[in-house]
């Protein structure tokens, strides 16, 4: 189990510096300063993390992570609260911390989502994992309420 988590780790963090630089490259290519091409611009971000969404079931599958595409969906649900809860963080303005959070985050993710569809993992091990996931999102919004208020 700790060889498929630690592949998923692996693959999931390369395509997360990956996907970072794409989609800083899609908005630096879109290059607008108004919302009227806010529509364009995270429809192309969508399309980009549609596409490594699929080449991370693909990829995650030749490692011998499977079932690919379910690692990959749970890895990309624990994505968004990961997402959700890092807006309660503070920003830096170095691309580089940019790069290595996302790579971290998707690390994390991918690692996770092999746990949870691992087949010998007991449920409440599973049960546990998500809801520990899913409960970063109210204790980074509680946290983001107590240091700025509404």
């Amino acid at each position: 189990m700790r060889g498929r988590m630690g592949r998923a780790a692996v693959v999931s963090a390369a395509l997360g510096v990956l996907w970072w630089a794409t989609v800083r490259l899609a908005w630096a290519g879109v290059g607008c300063e108004d919302w009227g091409c806010l529509a364009p611009a995270v429809g192309l971000v969508a399309v980009i993390s549609l596409g490594l969404l699929a080449a991370s079931a693909l990829v995650l599958e030749r490692v011998g992570v499977r079932p690919g595409r379910r690692v990959a969906l749970s890895a990309a649900g624990m994505l968004v609260a990961f997402r959700l809860a890092g807006e309660a963080m503070p920003s830096w303005t170095s691309s580089f911390a940019h790069a290595v959070t996302a790579g971290v985050s998707f690390a994390v993710a991918g690692a996770l989502a092999a746990f949870v569809t691992e087949a010998g993992v007991a449920r409440r091990w599973r049960v546990t994992a998500v809801l520990g996931v899913v409960a970063l999102v109210p204790v980074a919004l509680i946290t983001s309420l107590a240091r700025y208020g509404l």
